[in-house]
């Protein structure tokens, strides 16, 4: 055959196979279930739900034990070196903590694994006793994984708390759960001193690191009565005086976990082992090649069932776990200092979990180099994004072989060593992912995104989208841990017989639903029920629909639905996701008053777009904070979010009327948004009620 002509016809060939597998792929299918009457859906491959990956292991305890032994002189958990820490002065007149880093250094497997029984037995000198509880109340670091593993070689169950908890919340916890011991960080335990008398059980606090924290300590010894003890010394006392492990079983709770709620206090939901251990064997059958070659890096808080679940599978197959943190993780993030390398330069991990505010941060960075730098440049990324963008999507026309290898090498190559350049797998979990960011991460990274949607009550098992799984907005098929049925929400609209696609509330059942909530059973009946066959199912409140193929979209949500005055319904989670794709929005809270007939928003401005707008705009301001003050500024990006509005088929009812454009971001420490970067609407609300109502009343 002519050597042009095969040329030609070659992408054209591979363009049609590649639609047809895509599109024929079944990847979920119809079950049969007990309970309340749905359309449920399994994942293809396994007929009932998976318990556990490995023969003879039913506890985290067991797993962490088999790996140690499989993967005994393998690089284990590493930490970075300190090497100087200093304040920087802006000239506003501002200071920000810089830190310089240096290389990972390593524990194997082994060392590891001594570490853990050192620190069970040390546990057991300090007079922990059987029955109580251990808090976990730390930044994720080498130190909480320890401490987790050699609670559970004492079949000592652990309340995790989010280190950016509130004050009244951390109390709360720590009260309800009766802990005895808490294990925290430097700053932690201020936090703990300042809160000691409203804390009821608290006899032992084992605190991480030494160089920095000895007048805390000293505080802590003379104003309660607590044993103060360092994470080192309480190893120490340990490997001196072994005990032997008291090992769970699978029905034992291993974790409380308390979720930072959108609303009221954090409920505390318990996980037993058997319930992880199904979550963790689900997504070995969904990353693909996971092995012990694989490098990790982790910097999501452990307090989180995605970053818990996530470490534990690693650890199973023998990976190397580095730790980071979401303010070191590239060389231009905000703690590290200039001219010094961030964490994912020096990891150069392989595999990556993130919540969509990170990555929609790496895409908005990446952007903004690409636009500062201009000419051939953008012009080249330009033409390579689109390029690429064709072959995704399935077009003959786009960017495959030698063509996709050259725009790798040319182009992507440089934005893939922005996290190391060895990245072959990213999980995205804890709220919805937009499409644009979703195709931008592909593309530009050149590795799969399995988006994932699951809730603490589910251990984070529900649905994964596989690796080959091109298409954007879905959150894949049901992980083989769960079956996921839709029921019908009659006052929402959503039924299973709707056309072309069910819809309904997204009830997940499985051996990964948990207990539900620590001393709440109104709450737990409410949301947990177990059917005729006796599977356990939790009611999540979610709105989703499934495609043919057996995926789950999310499409709404039951809470955040609200009646205007002239009695159209609003679902405001569903509006963000439409507006938040504005380049100038970096975060946003639709807000509906059911006694007026429209709605109004706060957008936190995403500073780069803004200010790039003004500047070419020839906007005259003082600062960012006056930049979006200005009526200019307010028009630009009302008519953006009134754009992304008509582009996702939005009712006129539902589009901000008016905007209050906010500078300054919404962080876990500000308390507005979840440590998993979920909007708290209520607590944002009543921050900013004023600026509310003022829209309102304009």
């Amino acid at each position: 055959m002519n050597p042009y002509l095969l040329g030609f016809l070659a992408p054209f060939v591979v363009s049609l196979l590649f639609r047809n597998a895509k599109n024929g792929k079944k990847r979920g299918v119809r079950v049969d279930v007990g309970g309340e009457p749905g359309y449920a859906i399994r994942n293809y491959r396994y007929t009932s739900p998976v318990e556990t990956a490995w023969e003879g292991i039913s506890t985290l305890a067991e797993l962490f034990e088999q790996a140690c032994n499989w993967h005994k002189d393998r690089p284990s958990l590493g930490t970075r070196k300190l090497i100087s820490k200093e304040m920087e002065v802006t000239k506003d007149g501002r200071s920000f903590e810089k830190l310089h880093l240096g290389n990972y250094e390593w524990f194997s497997y082994g060392e590891i694994f001594e570490a853990v029984c050192s620190f069970s037995s040390g546990l057991v000198q300090l007079g922990h006793n059987g029955g109580e509880r251990v808090a976990i109340f730390a930044d994720t670091q080498a130190e909480w994984f320890i401490a987790m593993q050699g609670c559970f070689r004492r079949n000592i169950t652990i309340v995790t708390i989010y280190s950016s908890l509130g004050e009244e919340a951390l109390c709360h916890s720590l009260n309800e759960t009766e802990v005895t011991t808490v294990i925290c960080g430097c700053k932690e335990l201020k936090k703990l001193i300042e809160r000691s008398g409203q804390l009821d059980t608290v006899k032992r606090v084992i605190y991480i690191g030494e160089d920095e924290i000895h007048s805390d300590v000293s505080l802590a010894e003379r104003s309660t009565s607590w044993m103060v003890s360092s994470f080192a010394e309480v190893k120490r006392v340990g490997r001196e005086n072994p005990v032997d492990a008291d090992l769970p079983v699978s029905a034992d709770i291993a974790v409380i976990m308390y979720t930072s709620g959108s609303t009221g206090l954090p409920k505390g939901v318990m996980m037993t082992h058997g319930n992880v251990l199904a979550t963790i064997s689900a997504v070995m059958t969904i990353v693909p090649n996971l092995a012990h070659t694989d490098v990790y890096l982790a910097y999501l808080p452990l307090a989180h069932i995605l970053e818990l679940a996530a470490e534990n599978a690693m650890v199973a197959v023998g990976c190397s776990i580095g730790y980071g943190s979401p303010l070191t993780i590239t060389d231009t993030s905000n703690k590290i200092k200039m001219g010094t390398k961030g964490d994912t330069s020096v990891l150069r991990p392989t595999l990556m979990a993130a919540v969509p505010a990170i990555l929609d941060r790496v895409r908005d960075g990446v952007r903004k180099k690409v636009d500062a730098k201009g000419g051939l440049s953008k012009t080249l990324f330009d033409l390579a994004y689109s390029r690429r963008l064709l072959a995704i999507n399935g077009s003959w026309f786009g960017a495959w072989g030698l063509e996709k290898i050259l725009w790798d090498f040319l182009v992507f190559r440089k934005v893939r060593a922005v996290l190391g350049g060895r990245i072959r797998f990213l999980l995205s979990g804890g709220a919805p992912l937009s499409g644009d960011t979703q195709r931008f991460i592909n593309i530009c990274l050149g590795a799969p995104i399995g988006q994932g949607y699951g809730l603490t009550e589910t251990c984070a098992g529900g649905a994964f989208s596989e690796y080959d799984d091109s298409s954007v907005g879905r959150v894949g098929a049901p992980l083989p841990c769960s079956f996921v049925k839709l029921i019908d929400w009659p006052e929402g609209g959503y039924l299973i017989t709707d056309s072309p696609m069910p819809r309904g509330e997204i009830v997940i059942g499985g051996p990964n639903v948990t207990l539900g909530y620590f001393k709440n059973e109104e709450k737990t009946k409410e949301v947990y029920k177990v059917d005729e066959r006796g599977m356990r199912w939790f009611y999540s409140g979610d709105i989703g629909q499934f495609h043919p193929d057996g995926c789950l979209e999310i499409i709404d949500r039951k809470k955040d639905i609200v009646k205007l005055q002239h009695g159209e319904y609003v679902s405001l989670g569903k509006v963000e996701a439409a507006l938040v794709v504005s380049p100038y929005v970096e975060n946003i809270m639709m807000h509906a008053d059911p006694f007026h007939s429209y709605c109004v928003a706060l957008v936190v401005a995403s500073h780069h777009a803004v200010e790039e707008w003004g500047l070419t705009n020839g906007i005259k301001y003082i600062d960012f904070t006056d930049l979006c003050q200005k009526k200019e500024t307010l028009k630009e990006v009302h008519g953006s979010l009134i754009k992304a509005a008509k582009a996702a088929r939005l009712e006129k009812f539902e589009m901000p009327a008016k905007i209050k454009l906010l500078p300054n971001p919404w962080t876990p420490e500000s308390g507005l948004v979840t440590a998993a970067f979920k909007l708290k609407r209520e607590t944002v609300r009543k921050e900013f009620s004023e600026e509310l109502s003022k829209l309102y009343a304009s």
